[in-house]
C-alpha cells in the first residue's frame, strides 16, 4: 500500500511504516486543510442545506408556471462543474467582476470576495451552493408533495399559522428525508476541490486549501504519492464512518416503512 511507502514516479517503492503519516500530520497545511474542510462543510450546511428546503416549500405553493421554475432551479446542475467555478471566478473579480459592478452601481462598498483571506471561504460556499442545490431542491420538493393533505387541513382548523405547520407537520413528516440529505451533504462537501482549484488555487494564504487539494498538491505539486495516500486513508476513514451512518440509517428507514 503506498500510503505506507514512500514513493515517487520513476523510481522503487520503499516501505517507511508510519512514517507518511508522520510527515503529513506534522505538515503546517494539513492544519489549514482540515480546518479549512470542517468550516466548508458546517457553512455548506447552514446555507447550503437550509436554502435548497426553503425553495422547495416555496416551489410547493405555487399554483402555476411550477414546471418552469423547477427547470430554473435545476439548470446550475447541468452546467459542467469547471465552467460553472470560471463563471463564479470572472463575476467574482475584484476589478471588472459583477458583483463589484453590481455594488458600485448602488453605490456600496465593493469587496474582494475569493480574493480575500476572510471572504474567499463564504465565497466558496455560496459557488457550491448555487451549483448544487438543484437535486436537493427536487428531492425535498417530492417529499413535501407526499405529506397527506388532510395533516395541514387539521392543522389549519386548530388554528395554526404558517410556521406551525412547517414545524409540527412538514419537518416531522421529511425528518427522514432531511437527514439522508444531511449525511449525503456532509459526505460531498469534505471532499471539496473544483471550487478551491479553478477559482481560488487554495488562496489567499492557504484560506481556502481544503484536504481534496491538498492531496492533490502532495501528488501532483510535490511528486510525495506516499504522502498523499496516507492523507487519502484519513479522508477515507472519516468519510466511511459517515457512510456506515448513512446506511444503517437508511436501512432502519427501510425496516420502519
Amino acid at each position: 500500500m503506498i500510503a505506507f511507502q514512500k514513493y515517487t514516479p520513476g523510481s522503487s517503492p520503499e516501505w517507511v511504516g508510519t512514517a507518511n503519516f508522520t510527515r503529513v500530520l506534522h505538515d503546517p497545511e494539513f492544519t489549514a486543510a482540515w480546518r479549512n474542510t470542517l468550516t466548508f462543510t458546517l457553512l455548506a450546511l447552514l446555507i447550503g442545506f437550509a436554502v435548497p428546503f426553503l425553495l422547495a416549500l416555496v416551489l410547493n405553493e405555487l399554483r402555476h408556471a411550477k414546471a418552469f421554475f423547477r427547470v430554473v432551479v435545476y439548470l446550475p446542475v447541468m452546467i459542467p462543474p469547471v465552467v460553472s467555478a470560471l463563471l463564479w471566478k470572472w463575476f467574482y473579480d475584484p476589478g471588472a467582476g459583477l458583483a463589484n459592478e453590481a455594488l458600485r452601481f448602488l453605490h456600496l462598498p465593493t469587496s474582494n470576495w475569493s480574493n480575500g483571506a476572510d471572504t474567499a471561504l463564504v465565497s466558496l460556499v455560496a459557488v457550491a451552493t448555487w451549483a448544487n442545490m438543484g437535486g436537493t431542491v427536487l428531492i425535498y420538493l417530492a417529499a413535501l408533495q407526499s405529506i397527506p393533505g388532510e395533516l395541514y387541513e387539521a392543522a389549519e382548523l386548530d388554528g395554526a399559522s404558517l410556521l406551525q405547520r412547517i414545524r409540527h407537520v412538514t419537518i416531522p413528516q421529511t425528518r427522514f428525508v432531511i437527514l439522508m440529505l444531511m449525511l449525503l451533504q456532509i459526505i460531498a462537501t469534505m471532499q471539496v476541490f473544483t471550487e478551491p482549484f479553478v477559482i481560488t488555487g487554495g488562496g489567499p494564504e492557504n484560506a481556502t486549501v481544503t484536504v481534496l487539494y491538498l492531496i492533490y498538491k502532495y501528488a501532483f505539486l510535490y511528486n510525495d504519492f506516499g504522502g498523499a495516500c496516507a492523507l487519502s486513508v484519513m479522508l477515507l476513514v472519516l468519510l466511511g464512518a459517515f457512510s456506515a451512518l448513512y446506511l444503517r440509517l437508511t436501512r432502519s428507514g427501510e425496516d420502519d416503512a
